[in-house]
Order: C-alpha cells, then sequence, then structure tokens
C-alpha cells in the first residue's frame, strides 16, 4: 500500500486495488439538490447491457471543484500534447469498435 503526503500532511492511502483503477467509457451524471451522483460504466461491443463498474457521490461544492480541477488539467494535457479531438456526434450504444464480429 502506498501513501501519499502533500503540503498539509493529509496521509492518504493508495490500495493496490484501487491503484490498478477502473476503465470506464460511459459517464452518467445524475444530481439532486444536495449531491451529484458519478456513474463510471463500462460499454463493450456487441453487448447490450453494462454495468456500473464505479460510483461517486459528491457534494455540490466537491462537484464545482472537481470541474475546476478537470479543466485546469485538461489544459495542461493540451498545452503539452495539442487539443483533445471530440467526435460531433457521440456513437451509437451499443459502441462498435471497428473489428470484426466474434464469432463462436
Amino acid at each position: 500500500m502506498e501513501e501519499f503526503n502533500n503540503e498539509n500532511q493529509l496521509n492518504i492511502e493508495l490500495s493496490e486495488e484501487v491503484a490498478e483503477g477502473t476503465y470506464s467509457n460511459l459517464a452518467i451524471i445524475t444530481h439532486s439538490n444536495t449531491e451529484f451522483v458519478l456513474d463510471f460504466i463500462r460499454v463493450m461491443p456487441g453487448v447490450p447491457k453494462a454495468r456500473v463498474k464505479s460510483r461517486i457521490v459528491l457534494t455540490p461544492e466537491h462537484a464545482k471543484r472537481f470541474l475546476r480541477a478537470l479543466e485546469d488539467n485538461i489544459e495542461k494535457f493540451e498545452s503539452i500534447n495539442g487539443r483533445i479531438k471530440i467526435q460531433e456526434d457521440p456513437p451509437a450504444l451499443p459502441m462498435n469498435f471497428g473489428g470484426p464480429t466474434a464469432q463462436a
């Protein structure tokens, strides 16, 4: 287990399992008057059903701080790597990854 330290001396533990991360290619955001819910989903080609792999619940204030931090990181990324291109029309679900259709 790794530990990270910032200027305020907050020890943050990162387990090996969490450090591996969870891949997501779809996020659904919903909100109420007291919280924002971010559901991260992995959609696989040719599979009509997908499960939520991770759910993060944030207060409105933390959601706004997250947005600002994400915008800041995207700006830094793009200044080094160039603009991130976004398709005007998102792909239809289920996503087709362009490969051959699997046969058994």
